[in-house]
């Protein structure tokens, strides 16, 4: 039987035309890149989360000598998350890079933790992968990964 997917993304050729909010969430995970611990790969990635509060809270990568050890801006933000504010909820999520001639996507590993994340919480996480001048946006995890893993 053939079965069919669909992904709704919405595609800003321009950060300045996205809502206010989401432009300060982009500026905040654009700000965090300057956090990164990169030596190795020089690829600097900043993650900020905007909680149901309205606090704004940021990370970077963290390389490490004895690759993989290190960690993806968005995993380091995402566990501290759920241990610092695991009482909150997350809204929206932003990543970006430096360099970042080219929008900012999660890797399998933190579109899982990600998707994990929604569905501890029990209501979707928007997210909003930035470039210097375009994003992308998702309104849930599991647009990011629709045939993720199971327990």
């Amino acid at each position: 039987m053939e079965k069919q997917l669909s992904i709704t993304y919405h595609h800003f050729d321009s950060i300045d035309l996205m809502p206010q909010a989401d432009q300060e969430l982009v500026a905040a995970a654009r700000e965090a890149t300057k956090m990164a611990h990169a030596p190795y790969s020089h690829f600097r990635v900043g993650a900020a989360a905007r909680l149901e509060s309205g606090e704004v809270v940021r990370a970077a990568n963290c390389e490490s000598e004895v690759y993989p050890s290190g960690m993806c801006a968005e995993r380091v933000l995402l566990y501290n998350l759920q241990t610092s504010y695991a009482e909150q909820r997350i809204e929206a999520l932003a990543i970006a890079s430096d360099p970042s001639e080219r929008e900012c996507y999660p890797c399998g590993a933190c579109r899982q933790t990600l998707l994990d994340a929604q569905k501890h919480q029990q209501s979707p996480i928007r997210i909003i992968m930035s470039s210097a001048e375009s994003a992308t946006v998702v309104d849930s995890a599991e647009e990011l990964l629709p045939f993720s893993f199971k327990l």
